[in-house]
């Protein structure tokens, strides 16, 4: 149906990646949106509860080609920035060289190539969780204090968004998440954070993960760049960054949809670039 706060001929295209994976089935779907010229927010909203996705990202052209303002929606509320929904514009651009995205929560650098983003976050932040904090997330989770990998303190991270960062000891205990959607929401709501970043050390640099994301009324998140960048400087403020490291993160299988991000760590820079993959989905998927 046409918004009829719209006329039809500036009805929004809205194309549909997903992100970090080259298969359609697998990674995180996101709406793009390349021109939103003019559109309001009340709409920009409706778009995005409708497409029903984690976020969808608004791009609004500045004058120089590689400029944008970009605005980011989940199905319930604007977020400031999204990982995922980044790489997925990036890629949908078709653009070579570097793309420069003026977010909410700061410029985000892309350097773009076909089907591939490699996204340099805003500086980011990290600090040990109040133990307050932990049990209420322990409680949410269902889980115990002895499920928690001691190698990985919690923390509350922040990479363009923020996340609760919790090291989990088994890969059983993380494939098995059932977690209280309203506590774990009321939890993340009350420290201004996005989504849970839970992982696992599956070898000495790589990673699983899960995001919860009931802040934005979706059970999961299938990868999530933000939270990518944050642990990223999560593991620089634990003290295992002490010269450039990659990291690699498997997220989404658990879900059926594996994604694969990559996260580059300097101790030196407080920033962090996450890079992966974007294609499109079929209209008929």
């Amino acid at each position: 149906m046409t918004n009829p706060r719209r006329p039809a001929a500036q009805t929004p295209t809205v194309l549909r990646y997903s992100a970090f994976t080259t298969d359609p089935a697998g990674g995180n779907p996101a709406g793009v949106v390349l021109d939103a010229t003019g559109l309001a927010e009340a709409s920009m909203l409706e778009i995005a509860a409708d497409l029903g996705y984690s976020e969808t990202a608004f791009l609004f052209p500045r004058g120089d080609a590689a400029e944008f303002d970009v605005r980011y929606f989940s199905p319930v509320m604007e977020v400031p920035f999204c990982g995922h929904a980044t790489v997925a514009s990036a890629v949908a651009l078709g653009r070579t060289g570097t793309v420069r995205f003026h977010t909410p929560a700061g410029l985000v650098e892309i350097a773009a190539t076909p089907g591939r983003a490699s996204l340099t976050s805003v500086p980011t932040t990290s600090a040990p969780a109040p133990a307050a904090d932990v049990a209420e997330a322990l409680r949410a989770l269902g889980w115990s204090a002895e499920d928690l990998d001691p190698r990985y303190p919690a923390h509350w991270a922040f990479g363009g968004s923020r996340h609760l960062v919790l090291g989990v000891r088994t890969r059983e205990r993380l494939a098995a998440l059932e977690y209280d959607f309203d506590a774990l929401g009321d939890l993340l709501r009350a420290n201004d954070a996005l989504t849970a970043q839970l992982v696992h050390q599956r070898d000495e640099d790589v990673f699983d993960a899960r995001d919860p994301f009931p802040v934005g009324g979706v059970v999961e998140d299938p990868a999530t760049g933000s939270a990518a960048a944050a642990f990223g400087g999560y593991l620089r403020a634990i003290g295992q960054v002490g010269r450039p490291r990659s990291v690699t993160i498997h997220q989404g299988v658990d879900m059926g949809r594996p994604s694969l991000l990559e996260i580059a760590v300097s101790p030196t820079d407080p920033r962090v670039t996450v890079t992966g993959a974007a294609v499109r989905i079929p209209a008929d998927a």
